[in-house]
C-alpha cells in the first residue's frame, strides 16, 4: 500500500487545549506571578499594583469579553446576590466616608478582591478540569515559595526573628511576613484535599499527599501562628468530609513528619515550641505583637460604636486609630532581614478582617461581605453532602471548602494587605464556583466552541 493511498497523515493538534482553555491563562498568571520577587526593602509594596494585580485586571477584562460573546457560565439569583452585594456595601461605605476621595483607593481594592476577581473565576471556570488546573497553580506556588523559605531558614537569610535571620518569608520579604505562610498554606490545603478525595487516580493522590507533607516544613518555619491555626482548622474539615479512615491516615503521616523534623532533626524545635506556647499566653504574659493586636481590635470596635451602620469609611482606620486606642499600642512592628535594613513598619490595620470591615464599613459592609461568605460555606457544605450529580468532582468540593474555611479562619487574625491579597479573590471565586453551580450548565455558545476545538473525534 502506498503512502498516497492512506491519505495525509493526521497529527493531534497541540494548540487545541491552549485554544480551549486560553481564558484561564490570566487566572493562572494571577496566581503564579506571585513567584516574582519584590524589590528588597520595599516594605510598602502592599499599596502598589504588582504583576499579580495586573493579571487579575486582565482576568476581569477577559471575563467581560467572554460574557459579551455568551461564553460564560449562568449564575443563579443567589449567585448574583452573593457576588454583587459587596459592591453595594462598598459604595455606601465610600459615599458616607468623611473623605470620599481618600476612601476611593480602598473602594477600588475591595472591588477588585471581593467582586471582580471572584465573579471572573466563577464565570470563566467551566468544568472540573479547569478548576483542578487553577488549584494546581496554588500547589506550584506554595512549593516554590516554600523552597525559598526553607533555604532562607537553613542559610540564615530570612527575616529577622528573635535576633536571627531565620524566618521563612519566601520572595515576599520581611515587610510581608504573612505572604509566604499564606501561599504555602493554600498549596498545602489544595494538595491535602486532592490526596484525600475519593475517585481520583491513585497516582495523583500519592503525588498530592507528598506535596502536602513537604509543604508542612516551610509552613512551620514561617513561625506564623495565625497560619498554623487556620491550616489546622481547614485540614480538620477536609479530613472529616473525606472520611474517618482517610483522616486517621493523614494524622498519622503528619505526626510522623513532625517527630522527624522537630524531634529527630531539631528543625526549629525550641522556637516552634515557644511560638506554640505563646498562642495560649494571650492574657497572662502576651508579647508586644499580641498586645498591639488586641489594642487595635478594641480601636476598631470603638470606631464601629461611633458609627455602627456605615463605619468611619474605607481606608479610615489609620486616621481614626490613635483617637480610639489606648497607650499600650506601640509605634509599629520591627522588620529586618531578607535583604532589607531595619524598618519600623506602621500599624495601619487591626489584623482582623471582620473588625476592619466593621470599623470602616459598619454593619452594612459586614453583612454584605461576611454574609456572602457564610452563604457560600453553607451552600458548599450542602452540595458536598447532598448533590449526587457532583460525586465525580468531590475533590473540587474538598479543595473549595478547605480553602474557604482557611481564609475565613485566617481573617480572625489577619486582614487584606500585601501582594498575596489578590489570591483571596481567587479563593472566594473557587468557593462560589462549587457552592453555586450553574442552573443550565455551560451556555450554547460555550458548548459549541468546545466541540469545535475538540474536533470530530470528540463527537
Amino acid at each position: 500500500m502506498s503512502l498516497a493511498a492512506t491519505g495525509p497523515a493526521r497529527f493531534p493538534d497541540a494548540t487545541g487545549p491552549l485554544r480551549r482553555h486560553w481564558p484561564l491563562l490570566p487566572l493562572a498568571a494571577t496566581v503564579l506571578f506571585l513567584l516574582a520577587p519584590l524589590p528588597a526593602g520595599d516594605a510598602s509594596a502592599s499599596g502598589k499594583v504588582g504583576p499579580a494585580d495586573a493579571a487579575s485586571l486582565l482576568l476581569a477584562l477577559v471575563c467581560a469579553v467572554q460574557a459579551l460573546r455568551g461564553r460564560v457560565r449562568t449564575l443563579t439569583p443567589l449567585g448574583v446576590l452573593v457576588l454583587g452585594a459587596p459592591a453595594a456595601g462598598l459604595a455606601v461605605a465610600t459615599v458616607t466616608a468623611g473623605d470620599p476621595y481618600a476612601a476611593l483607593p480602598g473602594f477600588v481594592r475591595y472591588l477588585q478582591v471581593f467582586v471582580l476577581v471572584p465573579a471572573a473565576v466563577v464565570l470563566l471556570v467551566r468544568d472540573a478540569r479547569e478548576f483542578r488546573l487553577a488549584a494546581g497553580c496554588f500547589v506550584v506556588l506554595g512549593l516554590v515559595q516554600g523552597a525559598v523559605g526553607v533555604v532562607q531558614y537553613a542559610t540564615h537569610t530570612g527575616a529577622s526573628y528573635q535576633g536571627a535571620d531565620i524566618r521563612a518569608v519566601g520572595t515576599f520579604g520581611p515587610g510581608d511576613v504573612m505572604g509566604m505562610a499564606t501561599v504555602v498554606a493554600y498549596g498545602l490545603i489544595a494538595a491535602a484535599a486532592t490526596a484525600l478525595a475519593p475517585g481520583r487516580p491513585a497516582r495523583i493522590r500519592r503525588i498530592a499527599a507528598g506535596c502536602a507533607l513537604v509543604l508542612v516544613v516551610p509552613l512551620v518555619l514561617s513561625f506564623s501562628r495565625g497560619a498554623w491555626i487556620a491550616t489546622l482548622g481547614a485540614a480538620l474539615l477536609v479530613m472529616v468530609l473525606a472520611g474517618i479512615r482517610r483522616a486517621l491516615a493523614v494524622v498519622a503521616a503528619l505526626a510522623a513528619v513532625g517527630v522527624v523534623l522537630v524531634g529527630g532533626l531539631g528543625v526549629g524545635s525550641e522556637m516552634v515550641a515557644e511560638r506554640l506556647t505563646s498562642i495560649t499566653q494571650v492574657s497572662s504574659a502576651p508579647d508586644q505583637s499580641v498586645t498591639d493586636r488586641y489594642t487595635m481590635w478594641a480601636a476598631a470596635e470603638s470606631m464601629w460604636r461611633e458609627r455602627p451602620v456605615v463605619g468611619v469609611g474605607l481606608k479610615g482606620f489609620p486616621a481614626h486609630r490613635d483617637g480610639h486606642s489606648s497607650l499600650g499600642l506601640s509605634s509599629g512592628s520591627d522588620t529586618a532581614g531578607a535583604g532589607q535594613a531595619f524598618i519600623k513598619q506602621p500599624l495601619l490595620s487591626p489584623h482582623n478582617m471582620y473588625l476592619l470591615v466593621l470599623g470602616e464599613q459598619g454593619l452594612t459592609g459586614l453583612l454584605a461581605l461576611a454574609g456572602g461568605w457564610a452563604a457560600l460555606l453553607v451552600a458548599g457544605l450542602r452540595r458536598y453532602a447532598a448533590d449526587r450529580a457532583a460525586r465525580g468532582i468531590r475533590d473540587c468540593g474538598l479543595i473549595a471548602l478547605g480553602l474557604l474555611v482557611w481564609q475565613l479562619t485566617d481573617f480572625l487574625y489577619a486582614d487584606i494587605g500585601g501582594p498575596s491579597t489578590v489570591l483571596t479573590g481567587v479563593i472566594i471565586g473557587l468557593a462560589a464556583w462549587w457552592a453555586l453551580p450553574s442552573p443550565e450548565g455551560a451556555p450554547p455558545g460555550l458548548r459549541a466552541a468546545g466541540r469545535a476545538l475538540d474536533g470530530p473525534a470528540a463527537r
